[in-house]
This record gives structure tokens, sequence and C-alpha cells, in this order.
């Protein structure tokens, strides 16, 4: 069944990935790429290929991804990181899911070599992860590809607008009672030219379980 679904993408200089990764989106599943202060290009090379291309001048990936939800306009709504590690013809699925009846549809990264994933970032998201289990949010990823409800994500009030973005999503989405379903997902390493922000490392996943766990104090 054709399916519509927004595909928030948040970009800083990911002016390597954009080309491959925009091609590659399912048909329907239109791009909303939001740039937070590319200096690479990014913004040019997305609306050149037809996206759609939002500026967030306040830097953190809470903020480029909740912005991309703002602008969005359709019932079920995709997040995509930028940086080509994720296959975009995983979206569908996860559309599918909601679609179907789930209220969000997340990814658990299934790597496909030994290290596309560094271990300081895979560690600390497995904690975060098994923590979020205790919790009832039946996750065992942090990852950031999902999709949802546009209203219902709206619903939720996400505040965290650096990395804890994500994880306060789902524990807000695990107090609100929604339905969640998880999908492995291949990830596979960034493209050439681009750089992690989180992963890429040991000060960068820091930095972001820093935030996360704010979020797991409050």
């Amino acid at each position: 069944m054709p399916m519509n679904a927004d595909t928030v993408l948040p970009c800083l200089d990911e002016a390597a990935a954009l080309p491959r990764l925009l091609r590659a989106l399912p048909p329907g599943f239109r791009p909303i790429v939001v740039d937070n202060g590319s200096v690479d290009g990014s913004p040019e090379i997305a609306a050149a290929l037809g996206a759609k291309v939002v500026h967030e001048p306040r830097r953190g990936y809470g903020a480029a991804v909740h912005t991309g939800l703002e602008h969005a306009t359709t019932d079920i709504v995709c997040f995509l990181d930028a940086d080509g590690s994720l296959d975009p013809a995983d979206l569908p699925r996860l559309a599918g899911a909601v679609a179907r009846g789930a209220d969000l549809a997340v990814g658990r990264r299934m790597p496909i070599a030994r290290d596309v994933w560094p271990w300081h970032a895979r560690l600390g998201n497995h904690i975060l992860a098994r923590l979020l289990r205790r919790r009832g949010v039946p996750v065992h990823d942090i990852a950031p590809i999902r999709a949802a409800r546009r209203q219902a994500l709206l619903d939720l009030d996400v505040t965290d607008r650096a990395f804890g973005y994500p994880l306060e999503l789902l524990v807000k989405a695990g107090r609100a009672g929604l339905a969640i379903e998880e999908f492995d997902v291949a990830y596979r390493p960034r493209a050439a030219g681009t750089k992690s922000k989180v992963s890429g490392s040991l000060r960068g996943t820091a930095r972001a379980v820093r935030d996360m766990a704010k979020v797991l104090r409050r």
C-alpha cells in the first residue's frame, strides 16, 4: 500500500552522505533536512536534490529533530540520521507498523561489521537501554531511526534539545502507555567524509551519556 511519510533528517556537515541517502529514500517518504549549522554546503546539496530544507540555528540533535517534527505535515513521521549509517529501505517497515496500530516504531541497530559501532558508544547505549527496560520500555537500543504518529510525538512534549532527546522520547512514551515496537535494522559504516558527533570519540559518547543521564534523573 502506498504510504506518505515526511522523513526528518537532522544534518550537520553531511554533504558526503546526502546524495546517496536522499536518492535511496523510498517513494512517498519526503525528506525534510534540518540543517544545524553546516559549513560544508549540506543545505544547498539537499535542496538541489529536492529535499525540503529547514534551518535550525540552535545546536543540538534534539533541536534539529524537533524542528523537523514541527515542519512535518503527514500523519506518520519518520526520523533518520543523515550520515548514511542506516538504510532508508527500513523506513517502510517502521512506518507500516505505525499504520497498523503501533504508536512508535524504533530500530535496533545490528552492526554489519565489528568496527562499525565503537565499544564506548555501544556500552553506553546498552546500559541506557537496560535501564529503560527496567522501566517497562521494551527496547534494546536508543537508535536514531524511528517512526511515529506526528501528534502522538507532539503530545509527549519532549523538551530536551541535545543528545537526551531520543531517551526522553522513549521515557515519556513508556509513561504514556504508547505501544512501542522494535525492529532489527542494519547498521553500516558512516559515509566517507563524515564524522560522528557521538560515537566518533570518547568525548562525544561521554557528552551524549551525560545528556541522557540528566533525562533519567528527572
